[in-house]
């Protein structure tokens, strides 16, 4: 009977993030939103206040928020098999659609045209993102203490403050003012997993190295295991080694590679697939993908089971009271950003009003927001 459980959740948590890994388009908050919709309001897989803690601990780690976030749900939805399974089915979709991208790419030198069906599901992803923060603020900004922390935390962020920094700091100031300030050096502990340079000195010194293969899965192992904040600081290292340092793919090319990353649903950093496919064809896509996401997965592994004993110590709860109000505050930050981009004429603001409605008042599956946003954007073009 249990084992029938276990593999009954098993196969729900491949459903749904395989679903979400399939339809979460607009970055990392908008794919948030979508696992707030689904596991916490929908499933009840987990209450808001263990949702927020997991996305604080993501926070504070390297590698993709979002697919971390998948990791912990699996982790706690269907113990290891959930782990792996999650985040792999989270990527899938991403991976699979970036190759076949590639492979058109080239083979013809162009990208398909996706910018009808945006036009129509930017405005979506934006009310999923207006509604998930209204829903998390509603549980982390409680008294007046967590609302001035976050409103500070937000202007830190349209200042272009390290979303690190913003975290760290709003946590330590949780604890100054929810746990007796002498409880501060217990922090250090929890600060240590985000300045921990995984491989820095062996993954910069690999001049004796000169199998292509071997330098890609290199380099994207030492991207996902630096990688802090946004998914995008994956463009600068790409810059830095892959278009000035290597010379594996032209600025051109980069470019490309944003673009189809913006194009597919799931993770940012499913871009990698595309890099990998230009500088060594399906190995190269398939070592790529691999290499950039398995950081997430070991951190996830080490830091996931001791997460329920952080959310009963006092020092660590007061730490997340204040890395909570943060976190909403960036969500708040990243969705007025991608507002001013996808909300552009009159009729965008009627998709944006429609898909607000559609969650507050008739509770619509996400999945059926974001494909009505793809149809109204495919039939405005038309007319158009």
């Amino acid at each position: 009977m249990k084992n029938n459980r276990n593999w009954k959740n098993l196969l729900s948590v491949a459903g749904l993030f395989l679903k979400l890994g399939a339809i979460s388009f607009g970055g990392p908050a908008a794919h948030i939103a979508l696992m707030e919709q689904e596991a916490v309001r929908k499933r009840d897989w987990l209450d808001r206040a263990h949702f927020l803690d997991l996305l604080a601990a993501t926070n504070l780690v390297p590698g993709p928020n979002a697919t971390e976030m998948a990791i912990h749900i699996g982790y706690l939805r269907a113990g290891w098999p959930g782990l792996f399974v999650a985040g792999g089915m989270f990527i899938l979709p991403a991976f699979l659609i970036s190759l076949a991208l590639s492979w058109i790419y080239v083979r013809f030198g162009s990208l398909p045209e996706g910018q009808a069906l945006f036009y129509g599901i930017n405005p979506s992803v934006v009310a999923i993102i207006l509604v998930a923060t209204y829903r998390l603020g509603k549980t982390a900004l409680q008294g007046k203490a967590q609302m001035l922390l976050g409103i500070a935390a937000f202007g830190a962020a349209v200042f272009g403050v390290n979303e690190v920094i913003i975290l760290l700091t709003s946590g330590m100031i949780g604890i100054i003012l929810y746990a007796p300030p002498g409880w501060l050096r217990n922090v250090f502990g929890m600060m240590f997993f985000s300045g921990i340079p995984f491989f820095r000195t062996i993954l910069n010194d690999w001049a004796w190295l000169n199998d292509r293969l071997v330098q890609l899965g290199i380099f994207f192992l030492k991207v996902g295991s630096l990688l802090f904040g946004s998914g995008m600081v994956l463009f600068a290292f790409i810059q830095q080694d892959v278009v000035n340092r290597f010379g594996w793919i032209t600025q051109q090319q980069l470019i490309d590679a944003i673009a189809v990353g913006q194009m597919t649903p799931g993770p940012v950093l499913s871009s990698a697939t595309f890099i990998g496919f230009l500088v060594s064809g399906l190995s190269g896509s398939v070592i790529a993908t691999v290499a950039v996401f398995l950081p997430s997965f070991i951190i996830v592994a080490v830091i996931g089971p001791a997460i329920p004993r952080l959310r009963r110590s006092a020092t660590a709860q007061a730490f997340l009271k204040g890395v909570n109000a943060a976190v909403v505050a960036l969500i708040l930050a990243v969705s007025l950003s991608l507002f001013r981009s996808a909300i552009v004429d009159g009729w965008t603001v009627l998709v944006l009003a429609m898909g607000l409605v559609a969650l507050i008042r008739f509770n619509v599956d996400t999945l059926w927001l974001i494909l009505g946003g793809a149809g109204f954007g495919a039939i405005h073009y038309l007319l158009t």
